[in-house]
């Protein structure tokens, strides 16, 4: 049986490492394969991409030959959740395959008000540190290593400059089925998670786990069976 490719969009300050946990995790049906980022992991000699568009363009260069190829679909946690939103707007202006499924985690919907809120990217280093640190916006061992929160600033303040510029233009929903998961723990109203609905034609299934914003590395093998079974 021929495999599905997951294609995976990371998180803020993630790379194509991110999902390693997936990747590594066997199973007969499913490929993960995570796209990269400018400016860290493969790509670390690339300048940052501070540009919503040009991120968005870029992943869809990385991707088109992979789509174009059979069945698929598209996974993202926080960030990469918006981002697979886009990039399957991008794929599908294109008239490329669309995707079989989209599954999100750690995200509200690209409607929500609280995408307006706060504007992160703009505070000083202290400040948009602690932020990240308040809301658990990067992994413990990142976290607790000042000299790696200095490596992963600017990525992350580049990450979240491209995020927090997105401003929502109503569409025509889009004909895919999504799954949303979300931690117990994280500082999202239900209601705004639930604008996801909006987006599609399809149901929208909404699961909460066990955890904080980095509950998918608790859960690594209930998400990948998730997956596994939606495309079953």
């Amino acid at each position: 049986m021929k495999k599905i490719n997951i294609i995976c969009l990371p998180f803020a300050g993630g790379n194509k490492y991110s999902y390693r946990a997936y990747s590594a995790f066997h199973t007969a049906s499913l490929n993960f394969v995570t796209l990269e980022y400018p400016g860290r992991g493969a790509r670390i000699k690339e300048d940052l991409t501070f540009n919503l568009e040009d991120l968005v363009d870029d992943l869809y260069t990385q991707c088109a030959a992979l789509v174009s190829e059979g069945e698929y679909a598209l996974y993202g946690h926080s960030m990469g959740g918006l981002m697979v939103y886009l990039l399957t707007r991008k794929i599908l202006a294109n008239n490329l395959n669309a995707p079989k499924y989209l599954f999100v985690t750690g995200t509200v919907g690209p409607s929500s008000p609280m995408r307006l809120e706060r504007k992160r990217s703009l505070l000083s280093k202290e400040g948009f540190l602690q932020e990240i640190k308040d809301f658990g916006g990067m992994p413990d061992e990142i976290l607790k290593n000042d000299e790696m929160l200095d490596f992963f600033e600017p990525i992350l303040r580049a990450d979240f400059t491209v995020s927090e510029s997105y401003r929502h233009i109503p569409s025509s929903p889009l004909n895919v089925p999504i799954t949303v998961v979300t931690g117990s723990q994280e500082d999202m109203e239900v209601d705004e998670i639930k604008t996801w609905q909006r987006e599609t034609t399809k149901p929208v299934d909404f699961i909460v786990l066990g955890g904080g914003h980095f509950f998918i590395y608790e859960h690594v093998e209930r998400i990948i069976d998730i997956i596994h079974n939606k495309l079953s």
